[in-house]
């Protein structure tokens, strides 16, 4: 089973990386485009709103809400069944996010108004976010409903499909970043726009695969169907308790948004650098277990859904620790190498720079969190994890009521980090104390040779680091250089240190 899983973490990685990669490459070309002011900002801000409530469906509620009733239906029921829970599911799903697409709209100037009440200040500015807000949020509806047909095809088993879908987002981003808004007055609006298109294309090319399996919906609506309410009874707390990350980020935009211009833009680029990882590994891991583990639930198998749990966890740590040390130690040369040109300033790299830190230190918990949810959400429990969301919410306002005034927009990505930590500290004790999952022997020899690794990495960085002022006054292909011999160096350092202290691909397979 660990052997299945790793390989399907791995096309789910795979074709996450090659969308993080074109998301990179998006992230470039806005900033040469817009770097990090006015215009930005307002672009930032009118795209968070739909993107967290994306990434609810996308990344968290929506999928740990449904795939175990899928599952369980697929397992325990008639095809015919499964197909009618599909139809109902998509009908549903559908026609809320069509009437809450519709009341946004209308009321977008009361929805900036509550998440970015400083922009109220200015008139103008107010109003060009409000006219971006009006323009982004659609594609809620069309991305909700391609994270149905991804649920779908991740139950079966494809999960290559769903992984590389975002990146007609990044396409549709660069060619207006590209192509359209030079040769415009207002070049946001080109952005805002892209991000519509995308939600349609990315929809459309979902389709055919369902059509392909035989899983393509006919929408009905099926508000009192058995199904759709279990689903719903799932998803509404789930909603909450799987995304407190992206909701800390998202209540983020009330506090930054009375601070001087180009803090949404600096903590906005930190965080997409942040994004990398936790994608490629993070939301993969969780993506690839959360059919497995709602099947072993479903069959009653308590010690496959142990071992499944630990595998996991145990992969986080062996890929989270030294991404979370690669990303402090080279803060400043990424920010560098894939920001800094055109209307990106060095004086913005300094920012980010901090803001990437302070994100970076709770990289492990944010993982973890996507991973120790699902454990949750695959037995149908979400009454557990969603206290603990409560918890680290209010925790979250709390530091960044403290930490904004000594550190202003750092003191906000460190309050997200210190929260996600405490949620990922409760979802593991919870799910200790449920009996839903106990580590299997082994863990403190791992952790050692993780941590011994991890150190010879971080040595090898430190001793061949350039310097913050050689990477600012080198140019791209030498930026670029460096970045890869360190990221390669201090790459094998860890992954030789490991082979000497005995570890090998079976172990990622299986049990240290």
């Amino acid at each position: 089973m660990a052997g299945h899983l790793l390989r399907s973490g791995s096309i789910v990685s795979a074709m996450t990386l090659i969308s993080r990669v074109l998301g990179l490459a998006r992230e470039v070309v806005v900033a040469n485009l817009m770097g990090a002011g006015m215009a930005a900002d307002l672009f930032f801000v009118a795209q968070k709103i739909p993107n967290f409530l994306r990434r609810l469906f996308a990344e968290g509620a929506f999928s740990q809400a449904f795939i175990p009733v899928l599952s369980e239906y697929e397992t325990k029921r008639s095809r015919a069944d499964v197909l009618m829970l599909l139809n109902k599911v998509s009908g549903t799903l559908g026609l809320i996010l069509l009437a809450l697409t519709v009341v946004v709209v209308v009321a977008a100037p009361a929805v900036m108004t509550v998440y970015a009440p400083g922009f109220r200040n200015e008139p103008g500015k107010f109003e060009l976010a409000t006219t971006l807000l009006r323009i982004t949020f659609p594609y809620l509806l069309f991305i909700s409903l391609t994270a149905f047909a991804g649920s779908v095809l991740n139950s079966i088993g494809k999960f290559a499909v769903p992984a590389i879908t975002p990146v007609f987002l990044s396409i549709c981003q660069i060619i207006a970043a590209l192509a359209v808004a030079p040769g415009l007055e207002a070049q946001s609006m080109a952005l805002a726009w892209s991000i519509f298109v995308a939600g349609l294309v990315q929809l459309a090319f979902n389709l055919p695969f369902l059509w392909k399996e035989g899983l393509l919906p006919r929408p009905q609506w099926g508000w009192k169907d058995e199904g759709v309410q279990r689903i719903l009874k799932l998803m509404v707390p789930a909603m909450f308790a799987v995304s407190v990350t992206q909701t800390s980020l998202l209540l983020d935009v009330v506090f930054v948004s009375f601070l001087q211009e180009k803090s949404v833009s600096w903590l906005y680029y930190a965080d997409r650098l942040l994004e990398f990882p936790l994608g490629i590994f993070g939301i993969a891991i969780a993506t690839v277990v959360l059919p497995s583990l709602s099947r072993q639930h479903a069959a009653e198998d308590a010690a496959d859904f142990n071992k499944t749990m630990d595998w996991g966890l145990r992969l986080l740590v062996f890929i989270g620790l030294p991404a979370t040390l690669g990303l402090i130690l080279l803060s400043d040369g990424l920010v560098t190498t894939i920001y800094q040109r055109g209307a990106f300033t060095p004086a913005d790299v300094y920012q980010v720079r901090w803001a990437l830190i302070a994100y970076s230190i709770g990289l492990l918990s944010f993982m973890s969190v996507k991973v120790l949810a699902t454990g949750f959400f695959a037995r149908q429990n979400s009454r557990t994890p969603v206290r603990i969301a409560i918890i680290s919410v209010v925790f979250n306002m709390i530091c960044n009521a403290i930490l904004i005034w000594p550190f202003e927009f750092v003191g906000l990505a460190l309050a997200t980090t210190v929260s996600s930590s405490l949620n990922a500290f409760l979802l593991y004790r919870g799910l200790r104390r449920s009996g839903g999952y106990q580590p299997q022997p082994g863990w403190a020899r791992w952790w050692l040779k993780v941590l011994l690794a991890c150190a010879v990495m971080s040595a090898l960085l430190l001793a061949l680091h350039p310097g913050t002022e050689r990477w600012l006054a080198s140019g791209s292909l030498a930026r670029i250089g460096w970045l890869v011999m360190l990221v390669t160096v201090g790459g094998a350092g860890y992954l030789l240190t490991l082979l000497g202290l005995g570890v090998r691909l079976r172990h990622l397979k299986g049990h240290a």
